[in-house]
């Protein structure tokens, strides 16, 4: 092969519109053969899901992997690097491959791992994409509050690092080639500007900013990009690789699964869905459920405050029939009183 097959790797903090952007780079790959690797967070492969359902001629469901057992910068050596090397084994080639990482992964580890022998003579990293909710930074969500941290570990002589939710996210900003502020029409003028002028002064003077709504960018701006990553990333290092370290903890985050039963009143499920979130510091709720009155799968996808929901395709035969919400947030989450409350 005389040439490298590129790779974009594509991280971002939970529902800042990773998947919706893979979907449009999908249905506009202008003949491009696509292979997809999804390392979902969880143990219900949600987004794997959703992708599967675009329809897209681009990226079959043979060309989709999943690597659903645990972050995928922490199971380099045991899962990515052997998916890749099947991949490049297949007698017919990608064009491209996309890597959706998951909310809490480091792009640092994964893109040093385009190292690897077996890896780096067949394939280099085209670009790393940060994408960015812009309606959840303006709100201070998921922005880096200075003043807050610093009265925090004023109140408590236990806190002595940042924020673990802000040191990741400077992290996937550090490590992108370029940053994509998603949900931009959600943002007043003056809000979008005060965002985009934030986000600047935490990137790398390298790093382009990309506003888009609903995860549309054109693919001659997304693709093509001939970063080179996996040779830069002297110039990209993590709070953890500054601070000695050589991974993160996880157990600053929980994930679980709440089972319903069928047939859920589809009114009654997001209401009790948003009762819930308003109760508890939630991250992000997302599943699939069955819903009264429909043959079809009604996604789930809520971030903060915000909720949607959709029916995405007819139930299968295949499919296991009911509904499942993963619920992502922090460790000091009250499991229970969560279950209990979307159980109505």
């Amino acid at each position: 092969m005389s040439e490298k097959i590129p790779t974009t790797v594509i991280t971002g903090f939970l529902g800042a519109g990773k998947t919706t952007m893979i979907r449009h780079m999908l249905s506009n790959a202008g003949g491009r053969r696509i292979a997809l690797i999804i390392n979902e967070f969880g143990d219900v492969g949600v987004d794997g899901e959703i992708l599967k359902s675009c329809g897209s001629d681009a990226c079959g469901e043979d060309d989709i992997i999943e690597l659903a057992n645990g972050c995928i910068c922490c199971t380099v050596a045991d899962d990515f690097v052997p998916t890749m090397t099947k991949l490049l084994s297949r007698g017919v080639k990608p064009d491209h491959i996309i890597i959706e990482t998951s909310g809490l992964a480091l792009p640092q580890p994964l893109v040093r791992a385009f190292n690897w022998p077996e890896i780096k003579a067949q394939v280099t990293v085209d670009g790393v994409l940060t994408v960015v909710d812009g309606k959840a930074l303006a709100e201070g969500r998921f922005a880096d509050d200075e003043e807050a941290l610093a009265a925090q570990r004023s109140a408590d002589p236990n806190l002595e690092h940042e924020n673990p939710i802000e040191e990741l996210f400077e992290d996937q900003l550090n490590a992108a080639d370029m940053v994509i502020l998603n949900k931009s029409d959600l943002l007043s003028d003056a809000e979008r500007k005060a965002t985009a002028d934030e986000l600047k002064g935490k990137l790398r003077p390298a790093t382009r900013l990309v506003p888009a709504q609903n995860g549309v960018v054109d693919l001659a701006v997304l693709l093509g990009v001939k970063g080179k990553a996996e040779d830069d990333m002297h110039n990209r290092p993590s709070h953890h690789e500054m601070e000695g370290e050589e991974q993160h903890d996880h157990d600053d985050f929980v994930t679980f699964i709440v089972e319903l039963p069928t047939g859920q009143d589809r009114a009654r499920l997001l209401k009790t869905i948003q009762k819930t979130i308003a109760a508890h510091d939630i991250l992000r709720i997302k599943g699939f459920a069955d819903v009264a009155g429909s043959d079809s799968r009604f996604l789930v996808q809520a971030v903060g405050p915000r909720l949607n929901g959709y029916f995405d395709r007819p139930w299968q035969a295949q499919d296991r029939r009911g509904t499942r919400l993963v619920v992502i947030g922090e460790k000091h989450m009250d499991r229970p009183a969560i279950e209990a409350s979307l159980r109505g």
